[in-house]
């Protein structure tokens, strides 16, 4: 009988976001795929360093744990399956549970996002990001960062994954209004409609796959924590916490920060990855935790 992904956890992931492929992609962006394909074949026994979304994918492998199996990591990828052997090779060296792959040749990913019934795409190509987001699935292009230490060993004990809320767990209606006409006509809004839920933004399933784990153990044990890190502060919020409790949805924690720097908060949560529409937001956060720039549906 054939395996069955929906209800699991589904993560799709670029090779150049779990593993550091910089070096390589410059290789091909300035010589062309035929350069790039000839290094890799020549590199195939040198293990990849761990790129900025390891951490995440170490610890989604706590899912399937103790019995569990309620995450499926798949490693999707433009290579072919000439030059993929170099990644597999680093996979097998650092114990990641992932036996499964689509190389697509450099072609398109996005067709194949919803045949694997994924829930998260995470790439460093701003393109595929596009495209998945384009195609209704939770999609993030991968900020990479010098300064930041790629923790191989995950010490949280949690998984911990950090969201914005407007035009990632929610729509960008409230945003668009912010950005159109100022943060006075945004507050009034907010508070006419305070007791209307939210539309749905990109992320909205993926919070609520993400509750549904969390509802299969006790929330004193629970191996995922979620965070709300907003802009957003009083009296925006309410309709926020409505929204949620409409949705049947947790969140762990909640930080309504009016303006004020999020770095520092998700360095303080322990963030795996945080999710952002802004650049403003995930640049200087990505120094400090992975993070992930959630682009707008075209």
């Amino acid at each position: 009988m054939p395996l069955k992904l929906d209800d699991k956890l589904v993560v799709g992931i670029s090779s150049r976001a779990l593993f550091d492929l910089e070096e390589e992609n410059e290789i091909f962006e300035k010589n062309g795929l035929e350069a790039y394909s000839e290094y890799q074949l020549e590199h195939e026994d040198d293990i990849l360093k761990p790129g900025t979304a390891f951490p995440l994918i170490k610890a989604l492998h706590k899912l399937n744990s103790d019995g569990h199996y309620l995450t499926e990591i798949i490693v999707m990828s433009k290579n072919s399956a000439n030059t993929s052997l170099r990644i597999f090779n680093s996979i097998e060296h650092y114990g990641l549970d992932i036996s499964r792959a689509a190389l697509v040749s450099r072609a398109h990913i996005a067709p194949y996002l919803n045949a694997f019934k994924t829930d998260l795409f995470l790439s460093a190509n701003e393109s595929d990001v596009q495209e998945a987001i384009n195609a209704n699935v939770a999609a993030g292009i991968i900020c990479s960062h010098t300064d930041l230490p790629i923790d191989t060993e995950s010490a949280n004990e949690q998984i911990r994954i950090a969201f914005d809320g407007d035009a990632v767990i929610f729509s960008d209606e409230s945003e668009r209004i912010y950005q159109d006409k100022g943060l006075k006509a945004f507050a009034e809004h907010e508070q006419e409609n305070a007791k209307s839920p939210l539309p749905e933004g990109p992320f909205a399933k993926l919070l609520k796959t993400i509750s549904y784990i969390q509802k299969e153990y006790p929330k004193e044990t629970s191996p995922m924590r979620t965070a709300l890190v907003t802009a957003r502060n009083a009296p925006a919020h309410e309709r926020v916490i409505r929204t949620l409790r409409a949705w049947e949805v947790r969140i762990d924690e909640a930080f309504f920060l009016g303006g004020i720097e999020k770095s520092e908060v998700l360095k303080a949560f322990g963030a795996n990855i945080f999710f952002d529409d802004q650049t403003v937001h995930t640049d200087p956060a990505s120094k400090l935790v992975p993070s992930a720039r959630v682009p707008y549906k075209q």
